[in-house]
């Protein structure tokens, strides 16, 4: 990237004649979208300001959403956005190929784990009684969009744990389980800031608040099998809701 030096003493704070600069070449097509921009000790010899005024640049285009930093890795410009559709059926892997994206996951954990009151009561089951807890990162082209944390009812869903192993598909897990097809029943939306792991595994800054969904499916008699909370990069995804 190039650019003109800035003009002190015009009226126009130092950080948003750098973020207007860098703004222009992204939109002149300077850096495509994925690609990283420079670093901040980069910028701050070019531009001949401290590295706090760069920061702050850099700021307002990432809640602007031209840009995206990553803990410990840069800023690089932004993706276009998934549209994320939480209809009845659901499937990570469709959704993202018809997207002409390429879809991937990968199981962070699988632990068993007593449910509490809201678990419990999502799943029809007694508080106190196992669950299985699974963790999965979903990535669209490489880039971790969504973190979700599953619950299965126990001993139902034992099967799962096993063939998580083997693929990282829900869906193949709850097949496993003697439960081929399922739906959504319910979800509900929020907005948050991530925490420390959700930050660094959807590589997103601690700053930028994440799209929460929490949904219960069920199987074809209506029966709960699976509590999920979606944790969603909110500068990536999108979400549609579908009746």
């Amino acid at each position: 990237m190039t650019g003109d030096a800035i003009a002190r003493g015009q009226g126009v704070a130092l950080w948003r004649q750098i973020a207007a600069t860098i703004e222009s070449e992204i939109s002149r097509g300077g850096a495509a979208a994925g690609q990283r921009l420079p670093t901040e000790a980069v910028l701050t010899a070019r531009f001949g300001v401290n590295r706090h005024t760069v920061r702050r640049a850099l700021e307002d285009l990432e809640a602007r959403g031209l840009i995206r930093v990553e803990q410990g890795r840069g800023a690089f410009v932004a993706e276009d956005v998934v549209d994320y559709r939480l209809g009845p059926r659901t499937r990570f892997s469709e959704l993202i190929r018809r997207q002409n994206r390429e879809p991937a996951g990968r199981i962070l954990r699988v632990t068993e784990m007593p449910a509490e009151t809201q678990l419990a009561e999502a799943l029809g089951i007694r508080r106190g009684r196992l669950v299985l807890r699974a963790e999965r990162l979903g990535l669209s082209n490489g880039r971790p969009i969504v973190l979700g944390v599953h619950h299965f009812p126990l001993p139902r869903c034992a099967a799962a744990a096993e063939a998580l192993e083997r693929d990282p598909s829900i869906t193949a897990a709850l097949a496993a389980c003697g439960i081929p097809d399922y739906r959504r029943r319910a979800s509900r939306i929020t907005a948050r800031l991530p925490t420390p792991e959700e930050a660094a595994l959807l590589q997103q800054s601690r700053a930028r608040p994440v799209l929460v969904a929490e949904s219960i499916n069920v199987d074809p008699e209506g029966q709960p099998v699976d509590w999920t909370q979606a944790v969603y990069a909110a500068g990536r995804v999108q979400l549609v809701v579908e009746p």
